[in-house]
């Protein structure tokens, strides 16, 4: 059997859990939260896997639209479609802003510029009079889809949110796969020659990163639905690193493997939250060094660099 055969199955059979989910026991605010994750990971994934752009601040766009989202159904009174469109377009707004600043550069010096950039955005949700300061902005209601859906009832909500995260992932399949998608490789792999063979990589850089905050602005603004509220911890710092976590854990560069890495951290904080307290954060990161020593292209990319080299022997 074809390692592409091979992934079609993983893939229809993973499809076929995420469907079953809600009817097999496992908690659907759970569910949610993962797969929103799961969307900001193959986002941040795309932006660093893909193009090679390593961003510190990528919190402050899901943070932004989470605010932006909370702020316009509760607020301004919007439908839940309109206020995750207008939470996602406000994030990528904003991740316009930044990468015209900082998309010249490279290394850690765009890192450096995203993390500035993201704790300034910080620090105005912290003072903005909307956004409830450290309380946060609370009691968001979900609404009913398109006027006809009720979003109240948590397995509706969750078949919704899967619908949006394999959009998200065919979509971003789609542009990896696109030739925009292989100038990006190009990029990552060498940049110096890409700029030769006549190619203006910083537009196509500012586009993969308007495309990445875009989308982890849509993860914001679902999670907000979800959740009913909109947080400082959604913007924090604290947030950039565990999406880096979670894309470094699954595997870099994969398809699966941001996916795979954001259930795998959302788990085990559920899962360790009531046992160990603050530990968590401790054991979290100390499985973080045993992956990154034992499976250093993490779990998917391991498991993928194992099939190659299986095939390689075979005669």
């Amino acid at each position: 059997m074809t390692t592409e055969r091979l992934g079609r199955i993983a893939w229809m059979v993973g499809l076929v859990i995420l469907i079953a989910a809600p009817f097999v026991g496992l908690y659907p605010i759970f569910m949610m939260k993962a797969l929103c994750f799961a969307i900001f990971a193959c986002a941040f994934n795309l932006l660093l896997g893909y193009t090679g752009l390593l961003s510190f601040g990528h919190a402050a766009y899901l943070g932004a639209a989470a605010y932006g989202t909370g702020w316009l159904v509760k607020s301004a009174g919007w439908s839940p479609e309109l206020g995750v469109i207008g939470g996602t377009l406000f994030a990528a707004a904003i991740g316009l802003l930044v990468g015209l600043i900082a998309i010249r550069r490279q290394g850690i010096y765009f890192a450096m510029i995203t993390l500035a950039m993201a704790q300034m955005v910080y620090f105005v949700w912290l003072q903005a009079p909307f956004t409830g300061g450290e309380d946060g902005l609370q009691g968001v209601p979900r609404g009913k889809l398109f006027g006809l859906i009720d979003l109240a009832n948590d397995t509706v909500l969750y078949f919704v949110v899967l619908a949006v995260f394999v959009a998200v992932f065919l979509f971003i399949v789609r542009i990896v796969h696109s030739p925009y998608g292989q100038v990006l490789k190009a990029i990552r792999e060498n940049e110096p020659r890409a700029v030769s063979l006549g190619y203006d990589v910083d537009k196509y850089k500012l586009l993969a990163f308007v495309l990445s905050t875009g989308l982890a602005g849509l993860a914001g603004s679902m999670k907000t639905l979800i959740l009913g509220f909109a947080t400082l911890s959604d913007a924090h710092w604290s947030l950039s690193g565990e999406v880096v976590l979670m894309t470094l854990l699954g595997g870099m560069g994969t398809f699966a493997g941001p996916v795979i890495g954001a259930f795998t951290i959302i788990g085990l904080q559920n899962f360790l939250a009531d046992r160990v307290g603050s530990w968590v954060t401790v054991i979290i990161g100390a499985i973080f060094v045993v992956c990154v020593v034992a499976f250093r292209r993490g779990f998917v990319g391991e498991l993928l660099a194992w099939q190659k080299r299986r095939q390689a022997d075979k005669p």
